[in-house]
């Protein structure tokens, strides 16, 4: 708006100086996506970035375009991430990465994600699957059944057979689902993501055996067993199966859902 003169009254120069400013500071910004954006990555880093955060994971061969940006920028992204207080943790071979917090005596480092709160079966599936994966060294591709894991799992049974199918395929579909280390390949037919070698620690995986060969000996049976599985604190609060209250620990993801 101006006057007869055609000099901007005091509002018109205040919104002209306003939009000279933000497109100046829109033309200094080379990375910038939108009015007003000061980041400094670019699109896909950005995207990768936020991927991570999500969580679980970023995978090579479901997202090439993230992981192309991921593996030439990882040096800026594991520096973002450090401004969080998390660490990239990145497997180049089979392609995938994923956060956890800092592990560090010197300083206090705050919990920026959640953990994942697994049942005892959950657990125990992820031990299968994992030994599936490993019984299979240098397959670019491990593909299980569905059938073949649950058989595997049936000593863990407690409770009804009813019951039972209904925890099996709750933890199948968090397999699926939740922790993304199982892929459709076929009917009832899925792959193994190499990720479950990082859902599984050594120390739980010598817990289950233990487990397992008490159950084998008749020592334990039914909850029992699931006594001797030590729990482990989560910071997640979801509901589990009923009858299955055993907790592991997964690499954190962002808060949902982590």
């Amino acid at each position: 708006m101006s006057n007869s003169a055609g000099i901007p009254t005091d509002g018109a120069a205040h919104e002209s100086a306003a939009h000279d400013s933000g497109t100046e500071a829109f033309t200094r910004n080379p990375s910038a996506l939108w009015f007003d954006d000061t980041g400094t990555l670019g699109e896909r880093t950005r995207r990768v970035l936020l991927e991570l955060l999500k969580g679980p994971y970023v995978s090579g061969a479901q997202s090439p375009q993230l992981w192309s940006a991921l593996v030439a920028d990882e040096g800026i992204v594991r520096s973002r991430l450090h401004d969080l207080f998390l660490e990239l943790v990145i497997d180049k071979i089979d392609e995938f990465a994923f956060t956890r917090k800092v592990v560090t005596e010197e300083v206090d480092v705050p919990a920026a994600v959640r953990s994942e709160r697994l049942t005892f079966l959950d657990t125990a599936m992820l031990l299968v699957l994992r030994q599936l994966l490993l019984a299979a060294p240098g397959e670019r591709r491990v593909i299980v059944d569905r059938e073949e894991v649950y058989e595997r799992l049936a000593i863990y049974r407690t409770g009804d057979e009813s019951t039972f199918q209904r925890n099996l395929n709750g933890a199948w579909n968090r397999m699926s689902n939740r922790l993304r280390v199982l892929h459709k390949a076929g009917e009832d037919r899925f792959e193994v993501s190499p990720m479950v070698k990082f859902l599984i620690d050594e120390d739980q995986v010598r817990e289950l055996i233990e487990v397992y060969e008490r159950i084998a000996a008749g020592e334990a049976k039914g909850s029992v067993a699931e006594a001797a599985f030590s729990s482990h604190d989560t910071d997640d609060t979801d509901d589990t199966d009923d009858n299955d209250d055993s907790e592991t620990d997964e690499p954190e993801t962002e808060e949902e859902e982590a």
